[in-house]
């Protein structure tokens, strides 16, 4: 049993066993240890087992929250009713079609080329203060990372200085999602910005230290940005720029991890590289568990659509044939 959970119902030790498992394979499971903590302590107090009675009250004792949030936590609680199932046939299962509806899932905005180049010229009309020296150089930087190397908010924020390396060009992105570090390797125009803006930061601040922040606060007291600064900032570049998405918002800071993924599918067809065979790279890149987290990030676009298409018409276009219809003509 879990060192830091002592379960006291009857599920108790299989919670135990699931979330040893879950946990085991890499994953945080921090929400679903805390939604199946306090599952044990309702069904511990009720003096009874996980069946479609208790379930049905537990539920009801999540009324008060929305919609999303209570389907999300029932499917938790399913999900450990089908690990349960595996030793206990015969256990509670919940019926997903009784869960309430979910939520419409946001829309990632994929940036156009056109769309990054607007971005890269209109930050460059950003100011600056005595007090915020390096606004510019910060937003550029965060720009080119995010796009070039798809890495999530808080891992861009988490880097250090020595954690560029500069004969190698790489990042190393220490004890991310999934407890998993990584090595990212990035583009020399990446490199080449790392470089320009450890250049600016020397002369403006003079506070370049392995241990400090590489993504620094512009106001060179050599704290790190903070997320909502982040998100602030490249907000007012994306409304200078005139960048919307079709339900007319500004995109997230997460739409350019998106981007990133569909943009390396896009230059793999353009080549004419083996796409299945370049999901693994592109999900070690990405610090995923396994490609089916980064099968997420790639939204169906209409060039990327195209491109599937004549690759599969060019392989396999001989084997489709016409059959003559019953009135004789060619269905």
């Amino acid at each position: 049993m879990n060192e830091r959970t002592q379960f006291r119902s009857v599920c108790g030790a299989t919670i135990a066993r699931y979330l040893a498992v879950k946990e085991t394979l890499g994953r945080q499971f921090t929400t679903e240890r805390a939604v199946l903590t306090r599952l044990d302590g309702f069904i511990a107090a009720r003096h009874a087992d996980l069946d479609s009675e208790t379930f049905a009250h537990w539920c009801t004792s999540q009324d008060g929250l929305t919609s999303g949030v209570r389907r999300a936590r029932m499917r938790i609680v399913r999900n450990l009713c089908l690990y349960r199932r595996r030793d206990e046939p015969s256990c509670f299962v919940p019926d997903l079609a009784l869960f309430p509806p979910r939520h419409q899932t946001v829309q990632p905005h994929i940036f156009t080329a056109d769309e990054i180049d607007r971005l890269l010229r209109v930050v460059e009309t950003v100011g600056f203060t005595r007090r915020s020296l390096l606004r510019r150089d910060t937003l550029r930087l965060a720009l080119v990372l995010f796009y070039t190397t798809g890495l999530r908010r808080g891992e861009l924020l988490r880097l250090l200085v020595g954690d560029y390396d500069p004969a190698e060009g790489t990042l190393h992105i220490r004890e991310s999602k999934f407890h998993k570090s990584r090595v990212v390797p990035l583009s020399p125009d990446g490199a080449s910005h790392v470089e320009a803006y450890l250049r600016a930061r020397r002369t403006q601040c003079r506070l370049v230290s392995g241990e400090m922040p590489l993504v620094a606060s512009p106001y060179c007291d050599g704290k790190p940005y903070t997320a909502n600064g982040l998100r602030e900032g490249i907000t007012q570049v994306l409304s200078t720029a005139g960048i919307h998405t079709t339900a007319g918002r500004f995109p997230r800071l997460h739409d350019f991890r998106h981007t990133f993924a569909v943009h390396a599918m896009l230059r793999w067809y353009q080549a004419g590289a083996d796409v299945q065979a370049k999901l693994p790279v592109l999900a070690t890149y990405m610090g995923h568990a396994s490609i089916l987290s980064t099968q997420y990030y790639l939204r169906v676009v209409d060039q990327l659509t195209g491109l599937a298409s004549s690759r599969f018409a060019s392989q396999y276009a001989n084997l489709v044939t016409s059959r003559p219809s019953p009135g004789g003509g060619i269905s």
